[in-house]
């Protein structure tokens, strides 16, 4: 009997702890861009999983200013799945996906989430409208979050989810330290739910 306990024992000093799915940490300053970024087109072709709608428009109006009437479409695609709830999303990330958009060949971002208020941590970039959860079919996840990393002017957060396969972009508080990691846990798109009660984001300007 007692040989047993020894031989169980030893089993569990030799068997590896489980590791965390999560891993991640602070950007060094060195990875972090110093020249300036080149405009993208504006152009971006989005779908949303969770809700089963796309759109194909430019962010920019001819003069190069913002086009409201684009921002709110793109709001309305952002919104959380759970409330229905749509809030102005951070243009600058609009601008970075339009970047990636650009770079991979203009092909289709397939949205896994982006604005998230229900059950959504405070804390959560999701939950303030700067982030967004994607992927794009042909591109590795990887491929992806290289070339996102090297559009960091600093206070960005850059994961990918190898199990979902899906690459995950966000804004940070200016002054904040941009944030890189790795997350093998499963995460699924949110189910679309009862629409709720939806508020404009952005008015539509003609």
């Amino acid at each position: 009997m007692r040989w047993i306990v020894f031989i169980l024992a030893a089993v569990a000093v030799a068997a590896p702890a489980s590791a965390s799915p999560f891993s991640g940490q602070n950007a060094p300053k060195s990875a972090i861009r110093t020249a300036p970024l080149e405009r993208p087109s504006g152009e971006l072709w989005l779908r949303a999983e969770n809700l089963g709608e796309e759109v194909h428009l430019n962010i920019y109006k001819q003069d190069g200013s913002f086009d409201d009437a684009s921002l709110a479409k793109l709001d309305v695609l952002f919104r959380c799945p759970f409330s229905g709830n749509v809030r102005a999303v951070n243009a600058e990330l609009y601008e970075q996906l339009s970047r990636i958009h650009d770079h991979f060949g203009k092909k289709r971002l397939d949205l896994v989430s982006g604005h998230r208020l229900t059950n959504e941590r405070t804390s959560s970039r999701h939950y303030h409208a700067s982030a967004a959860d994607f992927h794009i079919v042909g591109v590795s996840i990887n491929e992806i979050r290289k070339y996102a990393e090297s559009l960091d002017l600093g206070h960005m957060g850059i994961g990918i989810y190898p199990t979902s396969q899906f690459v995950h972009v966000d804004f940070r508080a200016p002054g904040e330290p941009s944030f890189r990691w790795v997350d093998y846990s499963g995460h699924s798109s949110p189910k679309k739910k009862s629409p709720g009660r939806t508020m404009p984001a952005r008015k539509p300007t003609s």
